[in-house]
């Protein structure tokens, strides 16, 4: 990799100005030189002053801040809008509220650059509650001005551990092995290189609701080549925020319904089967029916599958 900027961070946000504010906090404390990575912030139509919050880091970080009307939920054109105008050679991107360890800019860096194949890595996620159900107790542990020691303390009594884990432990840190690697590839705190991202299309910006889209760019991005795993020292920490469970699960299932109709492979048919398939056993089901890998299929039956 030749530019002196290793990386782009992407940051889209909606009305989480506190919850930025942290973000961007724990992107001054990296350990990567201020001059190697740079901070887009993209707002999708922010009331609560979020600029303001921005230009307050002016002076820590290589920053920038783009704005989007509010025209709705439009997460995947926000992402996309950060990714026009990288200048990184891997992109990272990390939600608001998503706080990273100290080395974790350093450790996706690294490991892109050892890489002689394209890579889709996932940071590694404490305290990732699918309802909030530990929020009080999770913001009793975490010290926000001290994210490093926090995390160590996490790791060392195994509280919160990324709910990814179990599948972790189970098919290695590796899994770019599996035929559905992408269903793990969640843009909450992930990276890959920005000339891929680019040339697989970016983000569909038919997203237009909560759910999908992270895995609709990873499952390109696996037909592309590039290998999935986590990256255990690019740890970081999913501090608590409003959510909705129910209200996501609805609308994920409707935008699982349109990846299903735009790529048409067995495998992917299997996002809307009833009852639904934990994503921890998804790979089992496609091994227990003998399902032929996406390519495999698309090969067959001549299509380019989208």
């Amino acid at each position: 990799m030749g530019s002196s900027l290793r990386c782009t961070v992407i940051i889209p946000t909606y009305n989480r100005r506190r919850l930025l504010e942290l973000t961007l906090d724990a992107l001054a404390k990296q350990d990567l030189p201020r001059d190697r990575f740079e901070v887009l912030v993209v707002d999708d139509g922010s009331d609560d002053s979020t600029e303001a919050a921005v230009r307050g880091f002016g002076d820590r970080l290589d920053l920038r801040y783009f704005h989007q009307p509010d025209e709705g939920y439009r997460v995947a054109r926000a992402r996309n809008v950060g990714i026009r105008h990288a200048r990184g050679e891997v992109c990272v991107f990390v939600d608001s509220g998503v706080l990273l360890h100290s080395a974790s800019l350093s450790a996706h860096v690294a490991a892109h650059e050892a890489a002689a194949e394209p890579l889709a890595l996932n940071g590694y996620v404490y305290c990732f509650n699918l309802d909030n159900e530990d929020a009080g107790l999770i913001r009793e542990v975490v010290d926000v001005d001290d994210v490093d020691s926090t995390t160590a303390h996490l790791a060392r009594t195994e509280s919160w551990p990324d709910v990814r884990e179990p599948f972790y432990t189970r098919h290695s840190d590796d899994f770019g092995h599996l035929p559905a690697p992408w269903l793990m590839y969640w843009t909450c705190h992930a990276s890959a290189r920005t000339e891929q991202v680019r040339s697989v299309g970016m983000y569909d910006e038919a997203f237009r609701q909560w759910g999908g889209e992270d895995l609709d760019l990873a499952y390109r991005l696996h037909r592309d080549g590039a290998r999935f795993g986590v990256l255990r020292e690019a740890a970081s920490i999913h501090y608590p925020h409003e959510k909705d469970h129910g209200e996501n699960s609805r609308s994920a299932l409707e935008n699982y319904r349109y990846i299903v109709d735009k790529y048409r492979t067995p495998i992917i048919r299997l996002l809307v089967e009833e009852p639904p398939i934990r994503f921890s056993a998804f790979n089992d089901v496609v091994a227990e029916r003998g399902l032929p890998r996406c390519g495999e299929h698309l090969a067959r039956s001549g299509s380019s599958g989208g």
